[in-house]
């Protein structure tokens, strides 16, 4: 009788604890990304920087944050595919404890690396930083998977908080990035401070994990999940999850989820990072116009096409392949934008700093929107008890369309110095 009176009186998740939690483990994941791509400035100007390192590394400072994006999603691609089908590190609790721990550990080193004297050794610095970087997402592959997996037991917001803890994520180390930059005496200050609230904020994941457990509304879904994957199972002559089947049901979502991110990151941030000033008398001087205009109005207002996600959903997953391809108009927009790069024969054709940042601010909201409602969709497609599945092939897919966008990235810088109208 307790257990039908629990189901018919399902708890409820009292001062949305449970969410909150979820919504700090959408921040965690997306942690390492935004610490080092918001560092961009600490890493070109200042630790490869000509004043610092008395020499003239061209082909390392323009070709950072490129090689960034490769070394910190190659891995994260591969851990996160490998995950659906192979339980690495064992159970939810061991993966993601172990994760974040090592995760930890690579940011301690980062802090090595900021307080050690390399500019007599620029090059293995660099190597140096993209090994850790690399080391970082393996880590951070199966995190993030197993995020998408344990909000997927849950009810549909809660995959939305996972998207919204990302983004807010962003908006987070925008913000610390700006007011260190601003507040620190050196660069080297400023970089020790920011990489150190990334251990605060893995620290407390490490945390409010062990609470989740003990937490009644997780517990009943928990259960739920258990059972239906229990009663599946009983009624099944094959044993084995169908990850086919599975996937063909939640096919279109992941394909939302692929596309949303493919043209995200094509843009964000290796061509929108690059936009610079055009007039001198913008409310934005150049020391912050990157800072403001591309990482944190990309961060706050993608954080709000989260929250008007959760409220209105709105393409049905029906219909919202349709503008999600319709994104892609974004691409030669921000191409005839001030993407000022040595060589740009391409005509700047967008100077306006404000039709700039609407473009930005559209952009980022329909990355925002699109990408919860895709993932939301994602678990929901299938029966109860695969949808932790689906979650992880919406987050495997979400990881591809993020390594599409990044390589494809490349081409621009093509397309710019070789068209002429």
């Amino acid at each position: 009788m307790e257990q039908a009176e629990r189901e018919t009186n399902p708890p409820k998740d009292r001062f949305l604890i449970v969410y909150f939690i979820i919504l700090t483990f959408g921040i965690g994941t997306m942690m390492p990304w935004n610490m080092f791509i918001n560092a961009k400035s600490y890493f070109e100007d200042y630790k490869l920087g000509s004043n610092y390192t008395n020499q003239n590394l061209t082909f390392y400072t323009d070709n950072f944050m490129v090689f960034l994006g490769i070394s910190s999603q190659v891995p994260n691609f591969l851990f996160n595919w490998v995950n659906i089908f192979a339980n690495i590190g064992g159970s939810l609790s061991s993966r993601i404890v172990c994760t974040i721990v090592a995760e930890a550990i690579v940011f301690v080193a980062t802090e090595v690396l900021v307080m050690l004297d390399s500019s007599a050794w620029p090059e293995v610095f660099f190597w140096l930083t993209l090994a850790s970087v690399f080391l970082l997402n393996m880590a951070n592959g199966i995190y993030q998977n197993t995020v998408y997996g344990i909000a997927a037991r849950l009810p549909a917001a809660y995959t939305g908080a996972v998207i919204f803890g990302n983004n807010l994520s962003g908006v987070f180390t925008s913000v610390m990035n700006i007011v260190t930059k601003s507040l620190s005496p050196s660069p080297k200050t400023s970089a020790l401070y920011y990489f150190m609230v990334a251990l605060l904020v893995l620290f407390v994941c490490f945390v409010i994990y062990f609470v989740l457990p003990l937490l009644k509304f997780y517990k009943f879904h928990d259960l739920q999940f258990i059972k239906a994957q229990s009663n599946a199972q009983e009624n099944s002559v094959v044993k084995k999850t169908p990850y086919w089947k599975v996937f063909k049901m939640c096919s279109l979502q992941c394909f939302n989820v692929f596309f949303i991110f493919f043209v995200t990151l094509a843009i964000f941030p290796a061509v929108h990072s690059n936009v610079q000033l055009v007039h001198d008398d913008f409310i934005v001087s150049p020391k912050y116009f990157a800072d403001i205009l591309c990482f944190l109005t990309f961060n706050v207002f993608a954080a709000f096409g989260n929250l008007l996600a959760t409220v209105w959903h709105f393409p049905s997953g029906r219909w919202l392949h349709i503008p999600v391809i319709l994104r892609s108009a974004f691409i030669p927009l921000f191409l005839v934008c001030n993407y000022s790069l040595p060589g740009r024969i391409m005509p700047v054709l967008i100077e306006n700093e404000w039709i700039y940042w609407g473009i930005a601010a559209t952009f980022a909201l329909t990355s925002g929107w699109f990408s919860s409602l895709a993932m939301m969709y994602c678990g929901k497609s299938v029966p109860p008890e695969y949808s932790s599945v689906a979650g992880m092939f919406g987050a495997a897919c979400l990881v591809s369309g993020v390594c599409a966008g990044i390589l494809f990235a490349f081409v621009f810088p093509i397309i710019v110095r070789s068209v002429h109208w």
